[in-house]
């Protein structure tokens, strides 16, 4: 059940009524959806080849910055976090990130940030835009 504040933003109530939860998501789910993610950006640099770009694994990159961005902005998850059952939410309070986050969140994935991790488990680009990856249950 979710409760609505406002403006499209809602939190998670547990069956008491009171604000649950939701778990982090692994590192192997959230592996297993950046190599969708890239490869699915590959597949689509490599189609549009020569016409659009000069580098395919700079293009690559590119593809990958507005795939991740924009849908997140749209699904609070990329395609290949949609097909692991996981969102990107505010951190801790788990509503719907704003879109400035997610853009700073995703160019700070396209940096390899996520490599780094804070002394709470969460990935350094979740840390500095105080976002979170959950699991949906």
């Amino acid at each position: 059940m979710f409760q609505t504040l406002g403006f499209g933003y809602s939190y998670r109530m547990s069956s008491v009524g009171e604000p649950g939860s939701l778990p982090s998501a692994t590192l192997g789910r959230r592996l297993i959806a950046l190599v969708i993610d890239w490869s699915m950006s590959g597949l689509v640099a490599g189609l549009l080849g020569p016409n659009f770009f000069i580098d395919r694994s700079f293009s690559t990159l590119i593809i990958f910055f507005i795939e991740v961005s924009i849908f997140t902005i749209i699904f609070q998850a990329s395609a290949g976090q949609r097909i692991m059952g996981i969102n990107v939410v505010t951190y801790p309070g788990q509503l719907r990130a704003l879109p400035w986050k997610i853009l700073l969140r995703t160019f700070l994935i396209c940096l390899v940030l996520p490599a780094v991790f804070t002394t709470n488990g969460r990935p350094l680009h979740d840390h500095f835009t105080d976002t979170q990856s959950v699991r949906n249950i």
